[in-house]
């Protein structure tokens, strides 16, 4: 019996001794393959302590448009990683706009055509207080379809946290319907849990209530990235954000609206989990000729700099593929003007409106009345 108990107590020491064995037969070997590869470069008559190998060249890809896909692959540009990848979501839709359809006119307006060259987007601003809106009929005849109202917001600088109403909502509101514009809303959120998610919504209801809206409300939460203190939304948790995003839209759609999400191309793509929210229509923010967002989208803004009567200073410009003030939001189509990109009364319009040129462009960050900073896309 005694000598089993030494035999047992023995077999971990026995063990240990057998893994430092193999490991320094490892090491060995290691050594005696560096051995023998600075012994062929000195048989070669290099210095094996002073080796110098040409660097190998690779052109970079570029990733200006629609991110390449072909082999289920997402390529990105970073300032510290230089090109990044993400693998594509098999269970989220991908984009059914191509690039090769929409145009940029002269007057800095874009238009989407489909294969029978009828326009498959409507054009709309969307506004808040701090857009001097002068003449809504103007804004109508200058070929706007619809409007999206920003209705309430949480502050992120001065007053952080706290919930403020628009206070030019109710009056824009009557007045695009006056005109036969479009309406639709949107909260510009800066919620950091589910609680205030709701708090956002049942503020968002308390301002519609009584409105008909044509367009759905967009849930709008942004990361501040100027915030020089940093931003209380710096630091949500990806899972966090995205049941802010299913609280608000649930709550508020308990009240009877149709909602939405608005995001730009970064922060849904690394701040989203998109499964969870690809039931919901989607708009678009990013700036320039044509969305690189590879997952489909229904509304595109695509400029924060453009001009139209009947505002003063510069407005958001949007695209939208859905007409939601009908039953099922059926695609756009209708027939394009003959003169649609060519030079005559669509650029002659918009050198009429122009703002002079030597007026500052609006801030879009600058204070509103109350010190409470306007909210700002990263697109």
């Amino acid at each position: 019996m005694r000598f089993k108990y030494v035999i047992a107590a023995a077999l971990p020491m026995l063990g240990m001794l057998g893994v430092i064995g193999a490991l320094t037969l490892s090491l060995h070997r290691s050594s005696n393959t560096v051995a023998d590869l600075r012994r062929y470069i000195t048989e070669q008559g290099a210095d094996p302590d002073n080796i110098h190998v040409e660097p190998i060249h690779y052109d970079p890809v570029p990733v200006d448009h629609f991110y390449e896909r072909a082999g289920q692959k997402i390529l990105l540009s970073d300032d510290t990683f230089g090109q990044i990848w993400l693998p594509v979501l098999s269970d989220v839709p991908l984009s059914t706009h191509p690039l090769d359809k929409m145009q940029m006119l002269g007057n800095g307006r874009m238009i989407s055509l489909d294969d029978s060259g009828n326009l498959n987007a409507l054009t709309g601003i969307d506004i808040s207080a701090h857009n001097n809106v002068t003449d809504w009929n103007a804004i109508k005849a200058d070929g706007i379809d619809f409007v999206m109202l920003r209705a309430g917001y949480r502050a992120y600088g001065v007053g952080t946290g706290k919930l403020y109403k628009d206070d030019k909502f109710r009056q824009y509101y009557h007045a695009a319907k006056d005109a036969g514009l479009l309406v639709g809303a949107y909260f510009f959120s800066q919620a950091i849990t589910e609680e205030e998610a709701v708090e956002e919504a049942i503020l968002t209801a308390e301002m519609l209530e009584g409105c008909e809206l044509d367009f759905p409300v967009a849930f709008d939460w942004e990361l501040i990235f100027h915030d020089k203190d940093g931003a209380r939304t710096d630091n949500v948790p990806v899972d966090t954000l995205t049941d802010s995003v299913l609280a608000y839209c649930q709550n508020l759609e308990s009240f009877g609206y149709k909602t939405m999400i608005y995001q730009n191309k970064r922060t849904t793509l690394f701040k989203l989990d998109m499964p969870r929210l690809k039931d919901y229509p989607f708009w678009l923010a990013e700036y320039g000729d044509g969305p690189t967002y590879v997952y489909d989208y229904d509304m595109w803004q695509y400029s924060c700099d453009g001009t139209v009567a009947g505002i003063e200073g510069k407005v958001d410009l949007n695209l939208c593929f859905r007409d939601f003030s009908q039953e099922g939001a059926p695609a756009v189509s209708r027939p394009a003007p003959e003169n649609i990109g060519q030079s005559g009364s669509e650029s002659d319009s918009a050198a009429e409106t122009e703002d002079d040129p030597a007026q500052a462009p609006q801030d879009d960050t600058q204070e509103q009345p109350d010190g409470i900073p306007e909210d700002e896309t990263e697109s």
